[in-house]
């Protein structure tokens, strides 16, 4: 481990130790019978964006004390690049293909419906489907309170929070994005508006805080699903002024983006509007950790923390960087699906925990179960294990991992299928129908592609990801009969030289002294605060 990274990891430690410190103490509330839930889920968070896992420019000091309060898994992953299918995932205990969301709900699909890429992406389910039996509807039938705050993004009226076990939805509808942005007027149908220019993520926690503090007596289970740190990329002018001095300080780079097969690929992180969302991402998830604190709940209360897919390195904003992994959101490399995976429970989970077993989100909800002494539920959370065994020290056996992304991603992902068994992962490619296999112990940035060398192991495991797309029923792409490979080569062109080049000066110039985005940065300089 380099020295800066263990600088980084002490200087963490000692603000967990001094936060609690300087946190008053509290009585107890009258204890649940069984252990709260609070689960909070990021939008586009890559694993390097947090500082514990290694960002030396984005400061996240609260996720940080969480990450070292509980367990940590190394190997934690989404389980698709992009969100809706990972969120679904995470509800369900299904992957994709069972669950049936393969792409971002509204994203075109289809035969008749040319993306003017070679193939035809499959249909796919538009929402989540009602015959499963969700994580909150499996807690709130063991009596818990349910409640859902920010991004849900699985389906339309009929198929919202409520209508998949949540009692309580601040905010959680169709979209994707904050319709709008990040400060107040929020154009939320099921949110408030606040005062003008009030943040959307602080508003969430707010919002998430007062049910704690009005449940504190009886067991809840509460998700808390950021629209953070999705596009629109905003900020308020003093957070975006803190880290553009922070950059500044360092030197300017050559180049900020490569061109990574399809699409330019952010290869710094030194955009400071972003790095003004994750901080306020991160102060948000302090204050809810405080509430637990001044409830007396945070030793008897589980708290999960992860992401639904990779960071967002091409497309949408180009807004980080997730090296040393490869590629991002939308992308089939590591950096699509790798995600910060924390599980704190003080009463069962030693702080300080390593868990190198890898992990999907569809793991969650036969955990959850487990840490609350629930009975599991193997015919719905199918794709799913119960992590507690590793949590404590003990073993579970090897499994493979698959994932199944039939589409393209609007980030430059591709068609592609992937198996993860113990260190070796292979990619599958439906464009040619070539693989890529990759060790990734040796090599997590995926930089040397073994499929040629190794070929035995390649086919054994192409034939197990055969099989098992067999077995679930698995939707393909088709080949698009109009597809143009001479506009699709003009595109390209397009994308290495005249896009590029903007993209290098509009991300350098937000580094300047008198860079502003509009008259009043998104409405953040109205606050009432």
């Amino acid at each position: 481990m380099a020295l800066r990274q263990v600088f980084l990891l002490v200087l963490a430690v000692a603000s967990v130790d001094a936060a609690r410190a300087a946190s008053p103490t509290r009585e107890p509330s009258s204890s649940p019978a069984r252990p709260n839930v609070l689960f909070i889920l990021a939008d586009d968070l890559g694993l390097h964006d947090i500082s514990v896992e290694g960002s030396t420019f984005y400061q996240t000091p609260n996720i940080d004390e969480l990450a070292l309060g509980g367990a940590r898994f190394t190997n934690g992953y989404a389980n698709c690049q992009v969100c809706s299918p990972s969120r679904a995932s995470i509800q369900t205990g299904k992957y994709p293909p069972r669950h049936g969301v393969t792409d971002w709900i509204g994203a075109g699909a289809g035969k008749g419906k040319s993306l003017g890429e070679r193939l035809y992406a499959p249909e796919y389910a538009l929402s989540l489907p009602l015959k499963d039996t969700t994580i909150a509807e499996a807690m709130r039938d063991a009596g818990y309170t349910t409640f859902f705050a920010g991004k849900w993004h699985l389906g339309g009226e009929g198929s919202w929070p409520t209508d998949h076990g949540y009692q309580i939805n601040r905010g959680g509808f169709d979209r994707g994005g904050p319709p709008g942005g990040y400060f107040s007027p929020y154009q939320n149908p099921l949110l408030e508006d606040g005062p003008d220019g009030e943040s959307l993520p602080l508003r969430l926690a707010s919002e998430t805080s007062q049910f704690i503090r009005e449940h504190q007596n009886k067991p809840f289970f509460a998700m808390l699903s950021f629209y953070s740190v999705h596009g629109p990329i905003q900020t308020s002018k003093p957070l975006w002024e803190k880290y553009r001095a922070i950059a500044a300080e360092g030197t300017p780079p050559s180049s900020r983006f490569k061109v990574d097969r399809t699409m330019p690929v952010r290869q710094v992180q030194d955009h400071p509007v972003y790095a003004g969302m994750m901080e306020s991402m991160d102060t948000a998830v302090g204050k809810v950790l405080e509430t637990l604190r001044d409830c007396g709940l945070d030793e008897s209360t589980i708290v999960v923390f992860t992401g639904d897919n990779g960071g967002v390195s091409s497309g949408d904003g180009f807004s980080t960087s997730n090296l040393p992994l490869r590629g991002g959101k939308g992308r089939q490399w590591e950096g699509g699906i790798r995600e910060p995976f924390y599980i704190r429970y003080p009463e069962k989970i030693k702080p300080g925990t390593i868990c190198d077993y890898p992990a999907t989100g569809a793991d969650f909800y036969p955990t959850i179960l487990d840490l609350c002494g629930l009975p599991l539920l193997p015919k719905q959370h199918i794709d799913g294990v119960a992590l507690t065994p590793v949590m404590q020290g003990e073993q579970l056996p090897e499994r493979p991992l698959f994932w199944h992304y039939p589409h393209y991603g609007n980030q430059g992902g591709e068609p592609s299928s992937i198996i993860r068994k113990g260190d070796w992962k292979l990619i599958h490619y439906y464009e040619d129908g070539h693989n890529e296999l990759y060790n990734l112990a040796d090599d997590p940035g995926e930089t040397n592609d073994l499929s040629l060398h190794m070929p035995v192991t390649a086919k054994r495991l192409a034939n197990e990801l055969e099989a098992w797309l067999k077995e679930i029923d698995a939707r393909f792409p088709a080949a698009d009969p109009s597809f143009d490979p001479v506009k699709a080569e003009a595109k390209a062109i397009r994308y290495q030289t005249t896009f590029k080049q903007r993209l290098e000066k509009a991300h350098a110039a937000m580094l300047d002294p008198n860079w502003k985005p509009n008259a009043d940065w998104w409405g953040s300089m109205v606050t009432n605060d």
